[in-house]
């Protein structure tokens, strides 16, 4: 299933809106998305781990936490993620407590990626949910935002230290 429907591309393109909306508040830009089976809209996030002071504030726990609230369950069979970074272990264990029957990521994180970069959490056969990933919608996009960040923070650091 490599194949990806103009539905997904679209909860994506949510998802990269809102990773803008973090960069504005000088996060990191990942956005996530969360659909119910049908297709509608349970949760959405951006990261604000910054902003709040707390490392658990992941787009994906944001996304998660707002569904979970939505639906009034802490599980969300059938429901789907659509996030611009692929998750790390904390929110991919979040995913799977909460039964995420699919996650889709954008870009690769080779630096903490639970979905295959570094560990694939999802491939683990004693794990009693499996969760469905797939990746690479919009990875262009989602691979030059961050780029982009970054570029912007490491020259803003320049500037910084040419004024002390």
């Amino acid at each position: 299933m490599s194949e990806f429907s103009s539905a997904d591309t679209q909860a994506m393109q949510l998802a990269l809106q809102l990773a803008q909306i973090a960069w504005q508040h000088g996060e990191v830009p990942v956005g996530a998305v969360l659909l119910d089976a049908q297709g509608h809209l349970l949760g959405q996030g951006y990261n604000q781990v910054i902003t709040r002071s707390d490392p658990t504030q992941h787009a994906e726990i944001v996304a998660l936490r707002q569904a979970t609230a939505t639906a009034a369950n802490y599980r969300l069979p059938g429901s789907q993620l659509f996030v611009t970074l692929e998750p790390c272990l904390m929110c991919f264990g979040a995913l799977l407590h909460a039964r995420v029957e699919r996650v889709v990521y954008a870009a690769p994180d080779p630096k903490t990626g639970a979905c295959g970069s570094v560990v694939c959490l999802h491939e683990h056969p004693t794990l009693n949910h499996q969760t469905q990933v797939q990746a690479g919608l919009l990875q262009d996009q989602a691979s030059q935002l961050l780029r982009d960040f970054f570029k912007e923070r490491r020259l803003l650091a320049k500037q910084k230290k040419r004024e002390l």
